[in-house]
């Protein structure tokens, strides 16, 4: 009998509550940490809970426990989650957690202090939730050469982006994002790309055996994309999603996060609502495609519950070598310009005139009927050039008198030819 003590009694946690009992595994929570336990354990979903568990705002009286044999960890964060698992691990308690932001920032000593202890540390709930990218990734993929991955790993933006097709505002459907409870009241975590940039930061990990920070990923926000970028995506046959992508090139790492319009031949534009998706591209295995559903308690839950079982069944995890790279954002990549001038004579020349001062060619000019004078937007599409200088070129544009609102810059997904890939 595995002996659980549960870190967080939250959404997730008394979700994975509900997934043990009905499990039939061979496992029972005997200690429950949360603040407040005398209202969590009132609530309706503790009946989940074996009625001779004791309850503790001591987190202390469940690392110290001689009848706890794993922790689960359910609460996220770096501090005080760190110390928490250090001690747990050093203690000879296996560890199972959920949280991303630990795993992409500490993972690689974390995983030196389990392997010290002989203890295990899983955290397939850290990427996409319910979704098994983390165990396919390590276990069933780990013989294959992983050159690429990229996809959604964030709800959150894939529900608001996803909605905005239909013509909504971004700023309206991240309202009803937050009343259904998809987004924070602060929603900067997900709309900024911070939280997906950790979970890619774990998926370059395994995939890619790369150890990279997620402070050195770039990460693009999503807040400035708006239901006209949809409008001209359709008429590019894409549409806009927020792309998690990192690959091995030159021996570093081409890693980024934001929104990018995504051709509609791709996987990744099929995802809708809050629908996770991730592409690995092998080089003996091709394209894998994992999608399912990422957020949400029960779905995570059973992520949490497939790591419990591993332990409790002694499964022996498959450990693979990663390296320290460096990363860069500076790929080369086709891109989507968009503009909202105040109307006069020469303004597309003056345009064209500062991208061919940085050396980017232009690739098509879009411009849709209908709008005022005072405030036309329209969209330039470039040849493949390096982020970096479309960035600087668009930064100079922005001052141009003609200019009204801050020019949009977003990368276009380029998707790979099977035939000639």
């Amino acid at each position: 009998m595995l002996r659980i003590g549960l870190l967080g009694f939250g959404t997730v946690g008394s979700s994975f509550a509900e997934v043990l009992a009905a499990s039939g595994a061979d496992a029972r929570i005997t200690h429950v940490f949360n603040r407040g336990v005398v209202r969590k354990k009132t609530h309706e979903r503790a009946k989940f809970v074996p009625a001779d568990a004791k309850w503790t705002e001591r987190v202390e009286d469940v690392l110290a426990a001689a009848d706890v044999d794993c922790v689960v960890e359910l609460m996220g964060g770096l501090d005080p989650a760190e110390g928490w698992l250090r001690a747990a691990l050093s203690s000879g308690k296996h560890v199972v957690t959920a949280n991303k932001q630990l795993i992409a920032y500490r993972g690689g000593e974390l995983f030196e202090l389990a392997a010290k202890h002989n203890v295990q540390l899983l955290y397939g709930a850290a990427v996409a939730g319910g979704v098994p990218v983390i165990p396919g990734v390590s276990q069933g993929l780990s013989g294959d050469q992983i050159r690429r991955v990229s996809g959604i790993v964030n709800g959150t933006c894939n529900f608001i982006l996803s909605s905005m097709e239909s013509g909504a505002e971004y700023a309206t459907v991240l309202k009803e994002a937050q009343r259904l409870g998809y987004a924070e009241a602060n929603p900067a975590a997900d709309v900024d790309g911070l939280d997906a940039r950790a979970k890619l930061c774990i998926l370059a990990r395994l995939a890619l055996r790369a150890e990279i920070s997620p402070d050195d990923v770039p990460a693009q926000s999503i807040a400035q994309v708006s239901a006209i970028d949809f409008a001209y995506a359709k008429e590019l046959d894409c549409t806009i999603r927020q792309v998690s992508r990192a690959e091995v090139e030159d021996g570093a790492v081409q890693a980024r996060v934001g929104p990018m319009l995504v051709p509609k031949i791709s996987p990744i534009a099929w995802s809708h609502g809050t629908q996770n998706m991730v592409v690995t591209s092998g080089r003996f295995g091709g394209d894998v495609v994992f999608s399912g559903h990422g957020a949400g308690g029960h779905p995570t839950a059973v992520a949490v519950m497939s790591d419990v079982r591993a332990v409790s069944l002694r499964s022996i995890k498959v450990r693979l070598p990663a390296k320290k790279m460096a990363v860069s954002g500076d790929c080369i990549a086709p891109h989507y310009l968009r503009f909202v001038v105040s109307d006069r004579p020469g303004i597309v020349a003056s345009i064209a005139g500062a991208l061919a001062k940085y050396g980017v060619n232009i690739d098509s000019l879009l411009q849709h009927r209908g709008h005022t004078a005072a405030r036309l937007p329209f969209v330039i599409t470039t040849e493949p050039c390096r982020i970096s200088t479309v960035v600087d070129a668009v930064q100079e544009m922005g001052t141009l008198p003609f200019m009204v609102e801050t020019p949009l810059c977003l990368q276009i997904l380029v998707v790979d030819d099977p035939e000639t890939d």
